[in-house]
């Protein structure tokens, strides 16, 4: 069984997963709620108000967002850029930050095409519990939409450095270096948390990784995949300019509010009830940037210059405890998916049933839920991450 990290997985995301919190009237297509400082490393802010529930149905009573100004050597494209590792970028990321910053830190990462937003149901929850913190992914939400090369370890660096410079280094916090973290995340959000956290620059602070249908590739087995020869040049540039016509006219489909619902309640299955107006704006705002249109042809065709890491290779590298939530009725990514990584996860750490053998240890939960439990069962979702994080931290 293979798990296509640019197929099944990374389209469905991106057409399905919901994401910012995107309520605004303005006449850029910019976001119109508070935005506070995290020290230094924030530049502006705005003054208008997050809708209270009220006011929206199903919006939550969520913090302003911040902006954090990511320095980093992932550029736009420039046609003076010099090289792509000396010459650094600054990109505006948007994110959540909740509770006690006293207490361990829940890092959400959502799924392609998603935001912060999508955590809407499960921040107010585990914030009363832990400090809790929801990014917004370079390209999308309303983090900044460069347009550059898109591949994996963009967006693994941009938490590593989240975390490092956010989480752990935060200023006027002498405890936030020893604070330990737990990250989350839904499909490509799920990858990238799996990434980052086996990373060795944040390994030594990361305590935790919840999987929600994680996204993500296995290496093939042996005869599994044919090598193919390099294409024709000109047939090469036909074949990337009708694929362009053909993803372009898709964004513009799925920009739709009719379709956005229709793909939504195609992978909330058993509880669609959340698929809601507020759910859609959030899908629908965001795609409205200038940018977007080119940075989900450049994802989708996986225009990147990096390697991708398969899921094996990760999970060989994680030290620590991984929580399987799991969207059991998910139409996009599998459960075989879920199994075929507890079955890598036994194969390099052994069973260590209940942590026995060390942290090396994984637990799954099942979720009668579809690709985005967190959002169509949060209930379910809260209680398995509150029941992981208590003993993992």
């Amino acid at each position: 069984m293979k798990a296509r990290f640019a197929s099944a997985a990374l389209l469905a995301a991106v057409l399905s997963a919901p994401t910012t919190t995107a309520f605004f009237t303005s006449n850029n297509n910019k976001k119109n709620y508070p935005r506070t400082q995290n020290n230094a490393k924030v530049e502006t802010t705005t003054t208008a108000t997050i809708p209270s529930p009220s006011e929206v149905a199903t919006s939550l009573d969520l913090p302003p967002y911040s902006i954090w100004e990511w320095n980093t050597h992932h550029n736009a494209e420039s046609p003076h850029a010099e090289t792509t590792k000396t010459k650094t970028t600054k990109h505006s990321i948007n994110y959540l930050s909740m509770g006690d910053n006293t207490k361990p830190a829940l890092l959400l990462v959502h799924g392609f095409g998603a935001s912060s937003y999508h955590f809407r149901y499960n921040i107010p929850e585990l914030a009363k519990h832990y400090h809790v913190y929801a990014i917004d992914l370079l390209g999308f939400g309303w983090s900044d939409k460069p347009i550059m090369d898109y591949d994996a370890s963009v967006w693994r660096d941009q938490v590593i450095d989240f975390v490092e410079q956010i989480i752990i280094n935060n200023e006027g916090d002498a405890a936030a270096d020893a604070r330990p973290i737990a990250i989350a995340g839904n499909s490509l959000g799920g990858y990238t948390a799996m990434y980052a956290a086996s990373d060795e620059r944040i390994k030594d602070h990361v305590k935790g990784c919840i999987l929600l249908n994680a996204a993500g590739r296995f290496r093939p087995e042996d005869g599994d995949e044919t090598p193919v020869s390099e294409p024709n040049p000109i047939v090469k540039s036909i074949s990337a300019a009708i694929q362009r016509f053909v993803i372009a006219c898709s964004f513009v489909i799925t920009k739709q509010p009719a379709r956005i619902e229709q793909i939504l309640k195609s992978v909330y299955p058993c509880d669609p009830s959340n698929v809601n107006t507020d759910l859609v704006e959030s899908i629908r705002l965001p795609a409205l940037d200038s940018n977007a249109a080119e940075v989900f042809y450049r994802v989708i065709t996986k225009n990147g210059s990096g390697p991708m890491a398969y899921v094996d290779d990760i999970i060989k590298e994680l030290d620590c405890p991984v929580l399987l939530a799991w969207g059991e009725k998910d139409p996009w990514i599998r459960p075989t998916a879920a199994d075929k990584m507890e079955r890598l996860h036994a194969a390099f750490h052994g069973e260590n049933i209940g942590g026995e053998n060390g942290s090396r240890w994984i637990r799954r939960v099942s979720i009668d839920a579809g690709h985005c439990p967190h959002d169509e069962a949060p209930d379910a979702v809260n209680e398995a991450i509150l029941e992981f994080a208590a003993e993992v931290f």
